[in-house]
């Protein structure tokens, strides 16, 4: 899977969070972000990717 992919959906979604273009976490938690969905991915190669970014990126934000 192509990981450019995941971070462009990992700060697409962070948008629906935050007004500004800036992406409010560190290169470290996207990293972190990326590497968690794409194994999550790997584990269940049925799931949406869509589902998998935003359930992840959800619980992120609420933690």
């Amino acid at each position: 899977m192509e990981k450019k992919l995941v971070v462009k959906m990992i700060k697409n979604c962070f948008k629906q969070y935050y007004e500004t273009d800036s992406s409010p976490i560190s290169e470290q938690d996207l990293e972190w972000l990326t590497n968690r969905i794409l194994e999550l991915k790997k584990g269940e190669p049925a799931a949406d990717l869509y589902e998998v970014v935003n359930d992840v990126v959800y619980e992120f934000l609420t933690d």
